[in-house]
């Protein structure tokens, strides 16, 4: 039987990208603006839809394809 699951939850394409972002945190990080919040973020490119992932939690997998099934 073949996986039909496979590609973005929202519309089902298979074009995404990923980009890394950081975050300022509450209190004294946010108030000196320091980002430390650090994660990546995988997008569909045929309809926008994204998922964070924390940086340091999933630097050893590949994030498209975990965002793909």
């Amino acid at each position: 039987m073949e996986d039909n699951n496979r590609g973005c939850v929202k519309c089902g394409s298979t074009d995404a990208e990923q980009k890394e972002v950081a975050m300022s945190g509450t209190g004294l990080s946010k108030m000196f603006d320091v980002q430390n919040n650090q994660f990546l973020v995988v997008s569909c490119k045929n309809c926008g839809y994204s998922e964070f992932y924390n940086k340091k939690s999933s630097a050893g997998s590949n994030i498209i394809d975990f965002f793909l099934g």
